[in-house]
């Protein structure tokens, strides 16, 4: 009896402890829906949902002159895809070299990436700033990309290949024995085992762009290749710091393509993992 109530204590700790949690979560959440929904420009409201709730500001981001917000959201949307790809091109062979093969220059190749890993990005903001200058890639959603592809890499590669080496090497020597060369192997072996890291590299590369001000307020200058963040944000300064009810419509919306990313990626996380497991 003594055991079942502990059990049951813990339980409702666990509970409990969950609970606080999401409601620390769903409150900003619901704020700032709260506050895109309040028309005006007053971000205070009686309640969390406005009583006179409007979608006003929705409706301004996307059809007044003025607003160049679903050219931010292309901008956004151009930079996040690219970086995807290319930055799973770039970590998964790298990884897939790190974790499969010996040569020389591995280990002294590791240390490299788990210094540039350590170090954060902004350190090294004026010497790529300079060089993005210097080839003519300044001001652009091409330079904008590369340096987050360049930045992405050190980090996503080690969670790669820690993934990659979990991978028995009992299936690279059999495809091997079979004829199977280095890239058939890599495509068709490890690959769909891997795909649960896949989806989860893939959803932090998406997301980044969305969600960063620091990178394109230093690389952007044009308003015309303006990301949603810095779009965001010069929208609130021109309007003298008081128009947080766009800036919150135009927050709640940045949501919309990162949660159908997830929602996509979440089935491939799942199926990834059964058909690793089954394989195995």
């Amino acid at each position: 009896m003594n055991a079942k109530l502990k059990n049951t204590v813990e339980l409702a700790g666990i509970y409990l402890v969950i609970a606080v949690m999401f409601l620390v979560i769903l409150y900003p959440l619901l704020w700032v829906l709260g506050i895109s929904l309040n028309p005006g420009t007053s971000a205070y409201s009686a309640s969390i949902i406005p009583k006179n709730a409007s979608l006003e500001h929705y409706i301004w981001l996307f059809t007044n002159k003025d607003s160049d917000y679903l050219l931010w959201y292309k901008n956004t949307l151009i930079v996040a895809s690219a970086k995807t790809v290319l930055s799973l091109i770039v970590t998964l062979l790298l990884a897939y070299a790190f974790s499969r093969y010996h040569f020389v220059g591995r280990k002294n190749g590791l240390y490299v990436l788990m210094l540039v890993k350590i170090f954060p990005v902004l350190m090294g903001m004026v010497a790529l700033y300079i060089l993005l200058n210097i080839v003519g890639l300044l001001d652009s959603l091409v330079g904008l990309t590369l340096i987050y592809v360049g930045t992405s890499i050190p980090t996503h590669a080690f969670l790669v290949k820690g993934y990659f080496d979990t991978i028995p090497r009992d299936l690279d020597e059999s495809a091997k024995i079979d004829g199977a060369g280095h890239f058939r192997i890599f495509f068709q072996i490890i690959l769909p085992l891997a795909v649960p890291i896949v989806a989860v590299v893939a959803l932090f590369n998406f997301m980044a762009p969305f969600m960063d001000f620091m990178l394109p307020s230093i690389v952007i200058r044009s308003p015309e290749n303006y990301t949603l963040a810095l779009g965001l944000y010069n929208l609130v300064n021109r309007e003298f710091g008081s128009n947080f009810t766009r800036f919150a419509a135009g927050s709640v919306l940045i949501a919309v393509p990162i949660a159908t990313v997830f929602l996509y990626f979440q089935r491939y996380l799942i199926s990834g993992l059964t058909v690793g497991a089954s394989k195995s």
